[in-house]
């Protein structure tokens, strides 16, 4: 898939990703009626797991199109600086909202690749326009994630989650190189139980896309905390992942044998 192919898939599948999880939490809550008791909460974690399926699916179907800035990320720091640089440049801006600002940010002359990385303090397009879809059709549905604890204690929270789902990611990717429903099963698990342990503290997000939006529709996207804890803390973690991931386990060198013909 082209460049602009791969850019709409991130942005359509932003925007789908953020609605699926409210649209989850009204139909086992107020749809079906069960509230927060326990089997209301195994109804809604089970759809949760056929969800993450349902875009594992789309991911592979449009060859690469994310709903997390950290899943394309931590691929493009894998690979070579070309796509490094496409990816941060692009693909994670191509969810943004402030058009006139991010092109306004890329066309003003910088020395090295600093134009690049200003980018990613831009809001992005397809969770916000997710989100504002959500808030115009439930007006009631609430605001999303919040920090419950202080600034610390949250950056150190989302931090160690996405360390703990990147670095299962790769190992996935490492160990059990074509078996989808497996690897499947086991993100999926692995992001929901993350999400749990970190629901009560900073939402558990481990997608800075998806609290973008509703940080965006609450006014506080450009606030001290959101910043670090949901943006500089996962970010780090995903280049500190990576990083260990590729020192304990280096990838092998194929050796090329050539052959000189006479």
């Amino acid at each position: 898939m082209g460049g602009f192919g791969l850019l709409f898939s991130d942005f359509s599948v932003s925007f789908m990703w953020v609605g699926s999880g409210v649209l989850i939490k009204m139909f086992v809550y107020n749809f079906l009626g069960f509230g927060h008791e326990p089997l209301g909460e195994v109804i809604r974690c089970s759809l949760s797991i056929l969800n993450m399926f349902f875009f594992a699916f789309l991911y592979n179907i449009t060859r690469g199109g994310s709903y997390n800035p950290l899943t394309v990320l931590a691929s493009a720091i894998s690979g070579d600086f070309r796509k490094f640089l496409f990816t941060v440049g692009a693909r994670i801006p191509a969810q943004y909202n402030d058009w006139d600002m991010l092109l306004l940010e890329l066309s003003t002359p910088c020395s090295g690749n600093s134009s690049v990385f200003k980018s990613l303090n831009t809001k992005v397009v397809g969770s916000i326009t997710g989100v504002w879809l959500i808030i115009e059709i439930f007006p009631d549905i609430g605001l999303g994630p919040r920090l419950k604890v202080d600034i610390h204690r949250g950056a150190l929270t989302e931090g160690l989650l996405t360390f703990v789902i990147v670095t299962i990611s790769l190992g996935l990717a490492r160990k059990i190189p074509g078996s989808f429903v497996m690897k499947t099963w086991i993100s999926s698990v692995s992001k929901l139980t993350l999400h749990i342990l970190g629901s009560d503290l900073t939402g558990g997000c481990m997608n800075p896309a998806s609290v973008m939006g509703w940080a965006y529709a609450r006014g506080d996207h450009i606030t001290k905390e959101h910043i670090l804890v949901y943006w500089l803390a996962p970010i780090e973690a995903t280049l500190l992942a990576v990083w260990t991931f590729r020192l304990i386990f280096p990838q092998k060198e194929e050796k090329v044998n050539k052959t000189k013909s006479e």
